[in-house]
């Protein structure tokens, strides 16, 4: 097994997701199978119970674990799917090592952070990495460098790297090189990085350096000189103008030839497949405009899956996607609304706040037949916009939301008598029965499909016979249609919602249906438009 750890240093933030995904996507562009891991020094047990404001998006894999966005990265630049086995948290670390210790299973000793922490973030790693039956193992340290969090998971991987042969093992550091008020390239904040790195018994073998604009030669061999690693190791990492184009800037900069060289790896022949997308997404001239109503508008993060989607079915449908983001809150202090857009987006959420808004421009796009997608709580809320203007029930409300004699959107069952909220969710993978003769059958072009979950609330079954009779055609259902799972309004242009999270499963080679309905429809609609 060879190991890749990327580290960060200076600041968080840097993008060391995107450089652990860009190297994984270098190496399967040469035919290797390539296997990631996150560690996440927080002590929550996973992302689930974190705000979005502060965290960002909360990514599900198909196993239903909620984790860090960086594990969405990894699965749209790698085509993987992972499990929560590829996540690693300081709680489930130190779960493991408490119920071990209840258990007996020390021997009496005294847990301690060394060995007893940090032989159990070894075998974590060495376990999911042979699993996987991988030939590389990709690990990404979220923090810094210096961060007290971080400090039982980088002693790890400093014995793992003492207990394997030289070659297997490749430290990648990334760090920020600012410009100064001159307009010079500052290598201080890097130096002083590495150096705490090194108290910390490692070395990086390459340095990525992020920075606004391309290194120049003499501040790669400043880095060099300073930090211990051949110029050769030391790579520019400029902002690009998409996430996209940071494995082609690595290979530029011959990051790959550089890995293959150090571990030594077999030397073979690159696809061009990933380059190919990138070259089309450069090339693309049509645009249509999507506007995202949400109420996380402070942290675009928050909706990084739903940009990264639309994005995916830009491409399909040769067209650029710009998106127009809308506080949904704002909309609620307004009477009449005007957005000036191709198609509208309601995503998911949770809570009351800016519900009314968002419901407001589900009303809005309704009545004007603009092309419409709503995820998750988007696809609640036009159920109770439906219910409200068209049936008639001018109370209807989700019990999430409100006290309401026609609770249109209800809590499931199983949910009633939960009292964590951590993982108890309707959460991961779950198939989805599609109707023939649908939008959903046609853009699925199958009668079973699988997307992952991430909710508590779902249609209320006592009032799906009357939605239906009102022209709401339920054309997506599960759990032998005791749910409703996609609803569609077959006289409009496009209006379309899922209770599943369909941009979780998008990749820029694969992109998600529902969203190529979306931009499909939104370029019809532009072009009648004129």
């Amino acid at each position: 097994m060879k190991y890749i750890v990327v580290t960060g240093g200076v600041m968080s933030g840097l993008g060391k997701g995107i450089t652990t995904a860009s190297i994984g996507r270098l190496l399967v562009d040469m035919g290797y199978k390539v296997i990631p891991i996150k560690i996440d020094p927080y002590i929550n047990i996973d992302a689930g119970t974190m705000n979005p404001l502060q965290h960002g998006e909360v990514f599900v894999l198909k196993d239903g674990t909620e984790v860090d966005l960086d594990l969405g990265h990894y699965e749209r630049f790698m085509d993987v799917e992972l499990t929560g086995d590829h996540n690693i948290t300081t709680g489930k670390i130190y779960r493991s090592v408490i119920e071990k210790e209840r258990k007996g299973y020390y021997l009496g000793q005294t847990v301690q952070i060394i060995p007893h922490v940090t032989d159990e973030i070894k075998n974590w790693i060495r376990r999911v990495a042979r699993e996987s039956d991988a030939e590389i193992c990709l690990i990404e340290v979220g923090g810094t460098v210096g961060d007290i969090e971080s400090m039982p998971f980088l002693e790890a991987i400093r014995q793992m790297h003492n207990e394997e042969r030289e070659e297997d093992f490749l430290f990648i550091h990334v760090t920020l090189i600012p410009l100064d008020s001159g307009g010079e390239q500052k290598t201080k904040p890097t130096q002083h990085s590495v150096k705490e790195l090194r108290s910390l018994g490692l070395h990086p073998d390459v340095i990525v350096g992020r920075c606004s604009e391309e290194l120049k030669e003499s501040t790669k061999k400043k880095i060099s000189l300073f930090c211990d690693v051949p110029p050769e190791a030391v790579i520019s990492a400029k902002d690009a103008d998409d996430i996209y184009e940071v494995p082609v800037i690595f290979k530029k900069e011959g990051l790959d030839k550089y890995i293959i060289k150090k571990m030594k790896l077999e030397k073979r022949e690159s696809n061009r497949e990933w380059e190919k997308i990138v070259e089309k997404l450069k090339s693309l001239k049509e645009e249509v405009t999507i506007a995202v109503v949400g109420k996380y508008m402070d942290v675009r993060d928050a909706y990084i899956s739903i940009r990264e989607a639309l994005k995916h079915a830009g491409i399909a449908n040769n067209c650029k996607v710009k998106t127009l983001w809308i506080d949904s809150e704002e909309l609620e202090k307004v009477d009449e609304i005007y957005i000036e857009c191709d198609g509208i987006l309601v995503p998911g959420g949770f809570g009351h706040r800016g519900a009314e808004g968002k419901i407001k421009a589900i009303q809005y796009a309704r009545e004007n037949d603009i092309p419409f997608l709503g995820i998750c709580f988007g696809f609640q809320l036009s159920v109770i916009e439906f219910a409200r203007n068209i049936v008639g029930l001018k109370e209807a409300n989700s019990s999430e939301l409100a006290e309401t004699e026609h609770p249109v959107i209800d809590l499931l069952p199983e949910q009633k008598d939960i009292d964590k909220l951590g993982g108890t969710m309707r959460l991961g993978e779950i198939e989805v029965s599609i109707k023939k003769n649908t939008i959903a059958y046609n853009l699925y072009k199958k009668e079973r499909v699988y997307e992952r979950h991430r909710h508590r609330y779902e249609v209320n079954p006592d009032y799906v016979s009357l939605f239906e009779e009102h022209g709401l055609v339920f054309s997506g259902y599960s759990d032998n249609g005791r749910r409703m799972e996609i609803l569609e309004l077959p006289d409009k242009r496009f209006f379309f919602a899922t209770q599943f999270h369909p941009e979780f499963k998008s990749h820029p080679r694969f992109p998600s249906p529902p969203f190529i309905g979306l931009i499909k429809s939104a370029l019809e609609y532009k072009e009648e438009a004129g």
